[in-house]
């Protein structure tokens, strides 16, 4: 008897920055297989199951102040137009009721979040603008420390957050904008967690104590998460998963890559299960973002196999729906209520 297909809600997929460097902007052809080019494509998000995607408006922070600003809406802009060639595939979505609305017509709820607060060049002005064009999510930081955060990679200059760090995730929270701590330090991690009035989530990232990788969640701040009532969506991202592939990459990548496989990411989906409960962890690959994925999560088609993997552990499928969608779609909905009183009243 075949499985039921578990709906996906991937909190992480950069194809707008591949279709940036890549393929000069152009989103023409990818209601087609592409097999060679991209992990992901419309055939491959029907097959993966895919009820809702945030896509990244993600800017290298080699752009700053006006010019990640221009880029971050050239990425924005991207995303509008890929729903908009595709509207039979495709829906942008700004809140819970439109990623349900966009189900029950068939087509992929599309959300947007942006993946660095280097992108608002330091000013709240420019977050908002972001939120007025259905931006839901911001990385406080992405691979770099900024103005007011501490990434978990790089320079620390603030040991967590600073006085505007917490001026920018009140912001955030005012107008329902949800604060994703990928990416950040473990001190910006419990710092945010303790500003927060409202569910955060980690967008893509894995767990500390199956690989000590600085983008992964310490048990501590994931007992934060579970209080909160956030959501850890687990990536799929190869260095992220092994601590092999870590310990490979930081030797210099010398030999062929330690391997890597889908149960290897159960492993961790499972480790961030038994520290906060099943009703704070999702799915988050970071798809288009890396190099080659893990075995048999090669592209955004194989979802269905973490499933299967997890399937056999003995989950049940209530907890697997609330693994690949549900989790996801009620963090999203806890600031809804934040995000339409702002774009009614327009400040």
């Amino acid at each position: 008897m075949e499985s039921r297909i578990i709906p996906v809600f991937d909190g992480h997929n950069d194809l707008p920055w591949e279709c940036r460097v890549n393929r000069g902007y152009s989103v023409e052809g990818i209601d087609q297989e592409l097999e060679q080019t991209l992990h992901t494509d419309i055939p491959k998000l029907r097959r993966g199951g895919y009820l809702a995607q945030f896509w990244s408006a993600y800017v290298s922070s080699e752009y700053s102040g006006g010019d990640a600003v221009v880029a971050t809406l050239e990425q924005i802009d991207c995303i509008h137009r890929m729903c908009a060639r595709y509207p039979k595939d495709l829906r942008i979505a700004t809140t819970a009721q439109d990623v349900r609305d966009a189900r029950d017509e068939g087509r992929i709820a599309s959300l947007i979040g942006i993946e660095g607060g280097h992108q608002i060049a330091d000013d709240l002005a420019v977050l908002r603008e972001y939120a007025r064009l259905g931006v839901r999510y911001m990385t406080l930081t992405w691979n770099n420390t900024n103005e007011f955060a501490d990434a978990a990679v790089g320079q620390r200059r603030w040991h967590g957050l600073n006085d505007r760090g917490r001026e920018v995730v009140r912001e955030m929270n005012r107008i329902g904008m949800i604060v994703d701590l990928s990416h950040v330090s473990a001190e910006t991690m419990r710092d945010a967690l303790a500003v927060s009035s409202l569910p955060v989530m980690f967008s893509h990232s894995s767990c500390y104590s199956v690989n000590p990788h600085p983008r992964n969640v310490p048990e501590d701040v994931q007992r934060m998460l579970a209080e909160n009532g956030g959501v850890q969506m687990i990536t799929a991202v190869p260095g992220f998963v092994s601590a092999e592939v870590h310990e490979w990459a930081e030797a210099g990548e010398k030999g062929p890559r330690p391997r890597v496989t889908v149960s290897m990411v159960a492993d961790h989906v499972e480790a961030a299960r038994d520290v906060m409960g099943v009703d704070h962890v999702g799915v988050g690959g970071d798809f288009d973002g890396t190099g080659s994925m893990p075995e048999g999560l090669e592209d955004v088609g194989r979802y269905q196999n973490l499933f299967e993997e997890l399937r056999s552990r003995g989950w049940s499928e209530d907890d697997l729906d609330a693994l690949g969608w549900r989790n996801a779609l009620r963090v999203l909905e806890a600031g809804d209520g934040a995000y339409r009183g702002f774009m009614a009243a327009g400040r």
